[in-house]
């Protein structure tokens, strides 16, 4: 039996480099969506709703039997939301908020298929390490942190300054597989 056409609802380089370690080869369909926090929106709940705001935005125009697979990545510091930095200013302001302080990372995952639409979410915690003005400054110019969510990747530069993690490394990336895997994704 052949396996049902997969799109994934973001231009995330990462995510797409974690389906493929999984065998999975999707097509890439990012959702035209607004990313904004509604006011007052607690950040883990947003997480979820624009992870399914981003799935059923593509799965609407999508063939019958194709499985859309969404997700939105926010970190939260405080019960405050980091986003993707606007500026290298921003980047260095929530570096400077992340150093030598927990955090969390949740990721909201969505999948929609022929019209049912299936979510959930994952909390990871991260410690960073203390880090200089001088090692933002450095961190910033490299442009790493232009995209990401919290102004870091796990994966890249940034996992010099994480000390520790408490729950899924692909969560921290921006896709937490088991919950892809217990959501009906399977390689």
């Amino acid at each position: 039996m052949s396996r049902p056409r997969l799109l994934l609802a973001s231009s995330s380089p990462r995510r797409l480099d974690l389906l493929r370690a999984l065998g999975l080869e999707p097509e890439v369909r990012p959702a035209d969506v607004d990313e904004s926090l509604l006011p007052g929106e607690d950040a883990h709940d947003a997480a979820e709703r624009l992870a399914r705001a981003k799935a059923s935005a593509v799965a609407s125009s999508a063939p019958a039997g194709t499985v859309v697979l969404a997700a939105d990545t926010i970190v939260v510091l405080d019960g405050m939301a980091l986003g993707k930095p606007r500026d290298d200013e921003d980047a260095r302001r929530m570096l400077r908020a992340l150093r030598g302080r927990a955090h969390d990372v949740v990721t909201g995952v969505a999948l929609a298929r022929d019209g049912v639409l299936v979510s959930g979410r994952e909390t990871t915690e991260v410690v960073f390490a203390s880090m200089t003005d001088d090692e933002v400054d450095a961190y910033v110019a490299s442009g790493e942190p232009a995209d990401k969510a919290g102004a870091y990747a796990l994966q890249g530069l940034g996992g010099l300054f994480v000390e520790r993690i408490s729950g899924t490394p692909s969560n921290v990336i921006g896709l937490p597989l088991r919950l892809v895997r217990s959501l009906g994704v399977r390689s």
